[in-house]
């Protein structure tokens, strides 16, 4: 069976994804031209990136920006990196992050010292390089983790949902929301603790609270010890 190309709707699709500043939003309009051009999307999902690329037209620029930050940068179930959703902070991410570099650049890409490997955007732009049957095999690969996002972003009732259906579809998988997992907001996570807040030693109160004495029998020293 011929795969249809979808390079250019991969490539449009990696830039509505990425931060909607000025530059984008200046494109909007050659980004819709050339997935009509290509007509591999269906054209309700069209209908309803063209729903989102009007807000983004048309909304004031500094809520567009806030709310794509609030949408994929304040939690992990929205996170466009891909092995958050597979390796969270393990040791594990690093070495697959290495992976898919090599991947990359065994085809001849290389990324902005910026750029990292797993950040869907990019994952779209490598696609859109390869020829549609290899393309398609790729993104395959990460079904479930886009179908886990696009669940996330539905759930939000986010508009940016239809960016990650269409990628699915394109890749000739099918979109089904999935359970979601309770999030923990990414800043919640890296959260300190509060300063002079008590000590996660076992024991230690909290201030002005007991502070219970513990007895410690004094050992004699071993024979040649120094001092």
């Amino acid at each position: 069976m011929t795969v249809k190309d979808i390079r250019y709707s991969l490539r449009a699709l990696a830039l509505l994804l990425g931060y909607p500043d000025q530059t984008l939003r200046g494109h909007l309009a050659e980004l819709l031209e050339a997935m009509d051009d290509e007509a591999a999307i269906a054209p309700a999902r069209r209908a309803e990136i063209e729903a989102l690329v009007a807000g983004l037209a048309r909304q004031n620029p500094l809520d567009v920006e806030a709310r794509y930050v609030e949408t994929f940068d304040r939690g992990r179930a929205t996170s466009l990196h891909l092995f958050e959703h597979v390796h969270g902070d393990s040791r594990d991410r690093g070495p697959a992050m290495i992976d898919l570099l090599q991947t990359y650049e065994k085809s001849g890409l290389r990324l902005a010292p910026h750029e990292l490997p797993d950040h869907l955007c990019v994952v779209l732009e490598f696609a859109s390089t390869q020829p549609a049957p290899v393309a398609v095999e790729f993104l395959g690969e990460m079904a479930h983790i886009l179908n886990a996002i696009f669940s996330a972003l539905l759930k939000r009732e986010s508009p940016y949902a239809c960016l990650l259906a269409a990628v699915l579809e394109l890749s000739g998988q099918r979109v089904q929301a999935v359970p979601v997992l309770a999030d923990v907001p990414v800043d919640e996570s890296w959260q300190e603790p509060e300063a002079f807040d008590g000590c996660s030693t076992k024991g230690q109160a909290r201030p002005g609270a007991e502070q219970p004495i513990h007895i410690v029998r004094k050992t004699a020293p071993s024979h040649g010890a120094t001092a």
